[in-house]
This record gives C-alpha cells, sequence and structure tokens, in this order.
C-alpha cells in the first residue's frame, strides 16, 4: 500500500520537481527553468495571468527579457511582482547587444531590479554571411559588454543562434574564433540546443571542447527530418517536443552534467507551446544515463 500511494503521490507532481531532484545518480537534475519568450503571444493577450501556466508546470526559475520592449506589454513593476507572487526566480535575462552597448546604465539598473545573475544577447549584428571581420568586431563589442557589467557584479553572455558556425580555417569555424577573442572572465556562453544542431554542429562534442566556457542551456529540440543551414532561422514549428527530435539528449544532457551547466532554461518557440511544455519536462524526468 504504503508503495501504491508513494507512485501515485510521483505522479501527481510537477514534472519540474522530479527533474530538480534527480534522487539517483544517473538522473538528470537540472534545475530547469523556463525562457519566458516561450509565452511571448500568451503574456500579450492575456498579461500576468498567462504565468500561472509556469507555476503550474512546476518551474521555479525563468529567463526574462531585459529591456521595457521584451516584457510584452507589461511594465517591468507587473513583470517582478507577478514573479514574486508565483515563487518564479529571474536568473538571466536576453536583450540586444545594442542595448546593453549604449544604454548601459538602463541595462544595468533593470538588471538590478530583477536581481538577475546573467544578462546576455542571442543575436549577434552582422551581414550574412558571417565573416572573419565581422567575427572580430562581436568578439570586441562582446568583451566591451562583459567588461561593463561585470563592473556591476552581473557576468555577460552570448547565445549561440547557428549562423556563427560559418568554416574559417584549419577546421575551424568563426564560433571557435569567437571564443578565442572573447575573454572567458568577462564572456560566458548558453548553448541554445537547437541552434547548434540546426547548423550540422555536435552540441556534446561543443561543451566538452569548452568545458569552461559554457553556463547555460537552452533546451530545445529540432523535428526529425529538417535539414539545417547557416542562416540562424527556421519555421517555429520545427521547434518540438524534448526527446521526440534529432538531439540525443540523453548524452547532451549527461555531458552538460559533467561540465558543470548552472541552470537549464527550457525554450519552445512552436504554436503548440502550451501542449509541448508539458510533454518535454516529462520527458526530461525520464532522462537517466
Amino acid at each position: 500500500m504504503k508503495t501504491l500511494l508513494n507512485a501515485i503521490l510521483l505522479s501527481t507532481l510537477p514534472s519540474f520537481i522530479l527533474v530538480a531532484s534527480g534522487a539517483e545518480t544517473g538522473s538528470f537534475r537540472g534545475p530547469v527553468g523556463l525562457q519566458t519568450y516561450s509565452l511571448r503571444n500568451q503574456i500579450q493577450q492575456n498579461g500576468a495571468k498567462a504565468l500561472d501556466f509556469v507555476k503550474e508546470q512546476g518551474f521555479k526559475e525563468v529567463e526574462i527579457g531585459l529591456g521595457p520592449a521584451s516584457h510584452y506589454g507589461m511594465t517591468r513593476e507587473e513583470l517582478r511582482d507577478t514573479l514574486k507572487k508565483l515563487g518564479l526566480t529571474p536568473i538571466a535575462a536576453l536583450d540586444s547587444l545594442d542595448y546593453l552597448l549604449n544604454k548601459t546604465d538602463e541595462a544595468v539598473e533593470n538588471a538590478k531590479f530583477f536581481g538577475l545573475q546573467y544578462v546576455g544577447v542571442a543575436w549577434a549584428p552582422h551581414k550574412a554571411p558571417l565573416d572573419e571581420a565581422q567575427t572580430l568586431k562581436i568578439a570586441e563589442d562582446f568583451n566591451t559588454a562583459g567588461k561593463r557589467l561585470k563592473e556591476h557584479g552581473i557576468q555577460f553572455f552570448y547565445h549561440n543562434h547557428g549562423f556563427e558556425f560559418q568554416p574559417y580555417k584549419d577546421g575551424l569555424t568563426l564560433f571557435d574564433l569567437l571564443m578565442e577573442k572573447t575573454d572567458p572572465e568577462l564572456v560566458k556562453y548558453e548553448m541554445d540546443v537547437m541552434w547548434a544542431v540546426f547548423p550540422g554542429q555536435d552540441p556534446v562534442k561543443l561543451l566538452k571542447k569548452y568545458p569552461n566556457r559554457w553556463v547555460l542551456m537552452h533546451l530545445k529540440d529540432l523535428a526529425k527530418g529538417v535539414e539545417g543551414n547557416l542562416s540562424g532561422g527556421t519555421d517555429v514549428k520545427n521547434d518540438v517536443v524534448l526527446g521526440s527530435g534529432q538531439t540525443d539528449y540523453p548524452a547532451l544532457l549527461k555531458a552538460a552534467q559533467e561540465i558543470g551547466i548552472k541552470h537549464y532554461f527550457l525554450e519552445d518557440e512552436s504554436p503548440d507551446v502550451l501542449t509541448q511544455i508539458p510533454q518535454s519536462l516529462k520527458f526530461l524526468s525520464t532522462v537517466k544515463f
């Protein structure tokens, strides 16, 4: 009877709790938060009420947008207070490189307002295809942004988006050059799994190649049969439930835990986000390696 009751209790727990507990060795332990961009349409339509879904799924952490244009119609006060009410802790935020470089004081003030540990960018302005000269300029800008944020106790990071993997030389890519030219203390990285797989990279090898640079991770999966490229863009319908796409998630999560990823954020850009997020969390709760 006790075993049956325990089984029933576990089946009713939110997936995040199961993922975060990682009670047995060889299981994925998280912690898994949500990137609020996943609910951009819902927040625009329903405001703060849309964030109830985040709590209902058992999430405890979130990654948000930093500037006023990235709160999907909510004021920063509304967003902060709603997150606090729901027991959600903002860990990191994304915004444009232009915002961080040209409105640094405002960016820092917003980061402190939300109590953020990490602030980063998910896209580097460039003219496609990316080349060596542009990569060197991007690296310089990243170092500048990283230095300014570090002075305020905030860690800068870059979220790969796929276009950085243009071939460079000696078997390397421009992403390797970006790694080489950015200061390891000023510039950390957030791996977006789908935007590593889509341009044809092996995310496990990338983690192991730069174990001291990756600190955050976006958990996403690319639909089977989709052929990628170096554009950094694809139909949002190709964003599928974790474990149902092209990524070997057990191998990936094992490597991520081994190198010490600090925080994981589920991001789902698909039209079926409200259906897919619970399914992805259920998958994560079963991952063993």
